[in-house]
């Protein structure tokens, strides 16, 4: 069974790293970030409804939870936004790769609000990812990454990070596809929201690329991925899913070099080893603490 679990990690990583895939696509097309995750987490909650009524699972839940998730849906969503928004700006494989730092802003996190102990493992892993992040924002001839992309990109990981603890923070007797369900809902309200706030226009798919790319981004880093990570979570646990979640930015930085023509140079990939291996040591020391 460890097989199927391991095997389920790496699917739910790749399909997560393929975020660039659809979005990439619908940029070249003209259509504004916005549009691209409204698409996403519509056809997201339609593919969970359709998923709900063949389990003919009830939709209903209390009021506090909807508060909960509707929380957890607004952090995740504007996690999804701000991480769209620095693709504009910089390469999607390095912004990727930027974002899988959340785990060691967990870390902090956790210190900070939680009052956990500080490890010297987690203060080495913040300082290699401190010094990979150094390494991706002097680009090729020493010229710089765009400060706002890379703004954009570490508030998304703040935000996902705030995600994850309030998710860790959140139990409820919800199955994993209801409380998905309604966590993407709930993100969708919010986007529909920052979308009227901004007066951005929510753009039409026009053509059969642009409808597939669209279906694409809900269905390969959104329900499929969630729905691999729990399966991959209840076989192996959640420390060796983690681990296994490094594939997600190389598979982002492979898609933006082969198919969209990004540049890969030696010292990305120093950084791009340096920030995997901070968040590897990390979840493997935080592994250890636990089994103690």
């Amino acid at each position: 069974m460890k097989l199927k679990g391991f095997a389920a990690a790496l699917l739910a990583a790749i399909f997560y790293g393929t975020n660039p895939l659809g979005t990439l696509q619908l940029y070249a097309d003209g259509m504004n970030p916005s549009s691209v995750l409204v698409y996403r987490y519509a056809f997201a909650t339609l593919m969970f409804l359709i998923w709900m009524a063949a389990k003919r699972e009830s939709l209903t839940i209390k009021w506090g939870t909807a508060i909960r998730l509707a929380i957890l849906g607004t952090l995740m969503s504007m996690s999804s936004a701000t991480l769209y928004l620095s693709f504009r700006y910089m390469d999607a494989g390095v912004a990727s790769t930027i974002l899988f730092s959340y785990p060691i802003m967990v870390a902090v996190l956790m210190v900070v609000f939680y009052h956990e102990h500080m490890t010297w493992s987690t203060t080495l892993c913040i300082i290699m990812a401190v010094c990979g992040i150094a390494l991706l924002y002097h680009g090729k001839g020493g010229v710089t990454l765009s400060t706002v992309g890379v703004s954009l990109v570490i508030l998304s990981s703040l935000l996902y990070a705030f995600y994850i603890i309030g998710v860790n923070q959140t139990h409820t007797k919800l199955s994993p596809v209801k409380f998905t369900f309604w966590i993407v809902f709930f993100g969708l309200l919010a986007l529909l929201v920052y979308t009227l706030f901004i007066s951005e226009p929510l753009e039409p798919l026009r053509t059969p690329l642009e409808w597939a790319s669209a279906l694409q981004l809900a269905l390969l880093p959104t329900v499929l991925s969630l729905y691999f990570i729990n399966i991959a979570i209840e076989h192996i646990g959640s420390t060796p899913t983690a681990i296994m979640g490094a594939v997600e930015p190389v598979t982002a930085v492979c898609i933006g070099v082969c198919i969209f023509g990004e540049s890969f140079t030696l010292r990305l990939a120093i950084g791009i080893v340096l920030i995997l291996s901070a968040v590897i040591l990390l979840v493997l020391s935080r592994g250890k603490e636990t089994a103690k």
